[in-house]
């Protein structure tokens, strides 16, 4: 529906290059293109769009709530705005990168987005096992963990994924090879088609994997998840390196307890982060594992941008 000025209200479903496609509240889907070199609309943006023939111009980005980003030494990658959580997926095999996964949890924790994780390959028992007993620590820092087994498609596993989605717009974050595509064909057994439609519409069949989409669960259209490229690297370089503690859970309760009040935690006298790094009993305790983590970050962000 037009407002006086013709524009009409719509939902960012799919973007390709400088292409979105935008969804009516009606369901209707057209190709959509921006007005001149304003800032570039990602999945689940709402937007102010003006039909032209077939297709349409997007003329204005209503305020986001949230937008999840990367960024590296070269560029930015926004994968989606406006969500409710990320579901960080990762496998018991092949092994996580705890780096990988940190840096994913840094991001929603700095976008104030709830990140949820998932552990595929729970029928994997040993590897399992160890992969669950990595992340110990991180349900002791109150992040939910969720077990799952995508290649038994098991009705229990199923039925507590959704329990945490349902109402809710969710982006699907995870490296290749944890099982995203199963799991988005799982919840979403008509995504290969819709995928195919947005590639037709788009012109993008071979690049299909490269778009990030949006795909609804249920037919009242109040559950969503978003599906995003896989991902090597997750750039932080958007974040100052003075902000990283306060961004992770473990570090954040010893903060403002150090004897100096712009410490770094990484070697001035009366620490509160490295008094807690050697008291394992501690109530908020940090692991070395962590600790190499939040080093290597801080160094990372702290190298002269040229």
């Amino acid at each position: 529906m037009a407002d006086r000025s013709g524009l009409s209200t719509g939902l960012v479903v799919a973007t390709f290059g400088r292409h979105v496609l935008v969804e009516s509240p009606d369901g209707q889907r057209r190709i959509c293109h921006p007005r001149g070199k304003k800032g570039q609309a990602v999945v689940g943006d709402r937007v102010q769009w003006r039909p032209s023939h077939d297709e349409g111009t997007v003329e204005r980005i209503d305020a986001r709530r949230n937008l999840f980003y990367r960024q590296d030494e070269i560029r930015t990658k926004s994968f989606a705005a406006n969500l409710d959580q990320v579901l960080v997926l990762i496998a018991a095999e092949p092994e996580f990168s705890e780096h990988q996964l940190t840096r994913a949890l840094i991001a929603a924790e700095a976008e104030k987005i709830t990140p949820l994780i998932a552990l595929n390959k729970s029928d994997l028992v040993e590897p399992f096992e160890r992969a669950w007993r990595r992340l110990q620590p991180y349900q002791h820092m109150g992040y939910g963990v969720l077990p799952l087994s995508l290649r038994l498609s098991r009705d229990t596993d199923h039925e507590h994924l959704m329990q945490h989605l349902r109402g809710k717009t969710t982006l699907v974050l995870g490296p290749s090879g944890a099982g995203k595509s199963t799991l988005i064909n799982l919840l979403v057994p008509q995504a290969q088609a819709q995928t195919g439609e947005i590639s037709k519409a788009l012109n993008s069949g071979k690049h299909t994997t490269t778009s990030t989409t949006w795909y609804w669960v249920d037919e009242a259209k109040t559950t969503s998840l978003i599906d995003s490229p896989g991902f090597q690297e997750f750039g932080l370089h958007h974040l100052e390196p003075t902000a990283l503690a306060s961004l992770m859970r473990d570090l954040r309760p010893h903060l403002g307890q150090c004897k100096f009040y712009n410490c770094t935690h990484r070697h001035e006298p009366g620490c509160a982060v490295i008094s807690a790094l050697a008291h394992a009993e501690a109530e908020h305790p940090i692991t070395a594992n962590r600790y190499r983590i939040y080093c290597d970050l801080f160094d990372e962000l702290s190298e002269p941008q040229w």
